[in-house]
């Protein structure tokens, strides 16, 4: 036994360090996002009986997570505001001056900055989201569909994160009557390892 107990922990040694690769150099899980299978949704009241929602479905960016700190998170999403739609004439005034300025202001962006896990497969991200130049916090409620830290970097993760803004922090301040000022924001993201 004495002589087999070097020889395990040899063993377990280089296994552990097979897997390190998979989870990155300093113990990170990295991922990008699968454009064809990511989108944001922006829903906000109109005419105070209905809603209208603008969809996004252009999105890049990386989501990653360190094992040296569980609620230090680095995620970076970017949003081509210009590619937004209505499906119905509301699409070209969203798109103008008054709300996204897209002419001027192509990107959406938002930054996961801290991930506290609320449960197996749920948490809170706080970060910042940029419109039209101008950046506010957001709080992200966020379901994964797998616990994240179990993956080891090795399978994709799809999440949907909801979080509520104000368009009117934002410059956004035009038909305050018809268009309600509180925008319920879904983002819709699978991740696959980078």
């Amino acid at each position: 036994m004495r002589r087999l107990l070097p020889r395990l922990l040899i063993i377990l040694a280089a296994l552990l360090a097979m897997l390190q690769p998979a989870q990155g150099a300093a113990g990170d899980l990295r991922y990008v996002i699968d454009k064809s299978a990511s989108r944001v949704d922006a829903k906000v009241a109109f005419l105070g009986i209905a809603s209208k929602t603008a969809k996004f479905p252009d999105m890049s960016g990386t989501f990653n997570l360190s094992f040296a700190d569980l609620e230090a998170l680095d995620m970076v999403v970017d949003i081509d505001a210009r590619t937004l739609t209505t499906g119905d004439s509301q699409t070209k005034t969203l798109k103008g001056k008054s709300f996204f300025d897209v002419a001027r202001h192509p990107t959406v962006r938002f930054v996961g900055k801290r991930l506290k896990m609320t449960g197996d497969k749920t948490a809170d991200v706080e970060g910042l989201i940029t419109a039209r130049g101008i950046t506010r916090p957001i709080q992200l409620n966020v379901t994964f569909s797998v616990p994240p830290f179990s993956t080891g970097g090795t399978q994709p993760i799809s999440i949907v994160g909801t979080g509520v803004i104000d368009r009117r922090q934002f410059g956004m301040t035009a038909y305050p009557i018809i268009i309600g000022a509180m925008v319920n924001v879904t983002i819709r993201a699978r991740m696959v390892p980078n």
